[in-house]
């Protein structure tokens, strides 16, 4: 056994940081699903297992998810100074990213998607809503851990740093939103996206859930440019939105261009806006989503 340790570079310090942000991680991510519950004003377990609520628990999926990829960046194992700073810092970076996960569900719902109630919907069991508030809390989740990477320390500044981070989601998520809407009624005669996602359009929602993921994505390009620096917190706040707004744009024509290659000798707007083509929608999700990890990759 010590042998294996040594092949694989496991030493007894990193298991205890490995227990350590395993323990917090489960009490946060228990914690995530009972604080759904109270938003949705239902009892988890009997939503879950008695109802068959599948759109509150691809709902709760998708925070627990979200959680996790925020627990992730709060991660800072053997570069910790010490066990209790680890637990510390792992415990508070966590529960601010619950917050703020919940804070950017309630800005999601009352700005980006402002008309239509998502939790009544989720509770009658719209699939389509379920998928997409699951799709808007990952996305809010993928630049947190990007924000919480970049920053370093524990201190005010970082939080101050992490808040900014997660103002500039907000404002990008807003922002496609609205460009898609545009752009769905422009293709289907002033017809709401919202009012589709009411209806039940599963296709049109993976298509959605591709897009805002893919922002968020690049979104999280400017912390490869910017040096984090507690004393240019408002700098760093404008450089974040910048990055973000050219990067997205940069995203999206090349998405764009990847589809029509792709899927070329397919009418995407008829296919997923009309028929309702899951399958289509699949693609289009997974090319958006790949775009962007590969463009961000690049970058790192």
């Amino acid at each position: 056994m010590s042998n294996l340790f040594n092949i694989t570079a496991i030493n007894q310090e990193i298991l205890i940081f490995l227990a350590i942000d395993v323990a917090v991680a489960i009490v946060l991510l228990t914690a995530m699903r009972f604080i759904s519950g109270v938003s949705a004003k239902v009892n988890t377990k009997d939503e879950l297992a008695k109802e068959d609520n599948f759109a509150f628990g691809i709902s709760v999926a998708g925070s627990i998810a979200a959680l996790g990829i925020v627990l992730s960046g709060a991660i800072t194992g053997e570069s910790a100074p010490s066990y209790q700073l680890e637990a510390i810092g792992m415990f508070a970076y966590g529960l601010f990213g619950l917050l703020l996960i919940k804070l950017g569900r309630f800005v999601h719902d009352k700005m980006a998607l402002n008309k239509l109630n998502k939790m009544e919907q989720i509770r009658k069991r719209n699939i389509t809503v379920g998928i997409v508030d699951a799709a808007s809390v990952i996305a809010t989740a993928i630049v947190i851990r990007a924000v919480l990477i970049w920053v370093d320390g524990l201190s005010i500044y970082t939080f101050v740093a992490i808040f900014s981070g997660f103002i500039v989601s907000q404002v990008m998520l807003v922002l496609v939103t609205r460009i898609r809407e545009t752009h769905y009624a422009r293709n289907n005669q002033h017809d709401s996206m919202q009012d589709a996602f009411v209806d039940g359009q599963i296709a049109l929602a993976l298509r959605y859930s591709g897009q805002i993921i893919s922002t968020a994505l690049a979104v999280t390009a400017a912390s490869y440019f910017l040096i984090y620096s507690p004393e240019t917190i408002i700098e760093n706040l404008l450089g974040w939105l910048v990055f973000g707004m050219a990067m997205t744009v940069l995203v999206s024509l090349l998405t764009s261009f990847a589809k029509r290659i792709i899927l070329f000798g397919i009418n995407m707007f008829e296919e997923v806006d009309q028929q309702h083509n899951v399958g289509v929608a699949a693609v289009e999700m997974a090319i958006s989503i790949a775009i962007a990890m590969i463009l961000t990759g690049l970058m790192a």
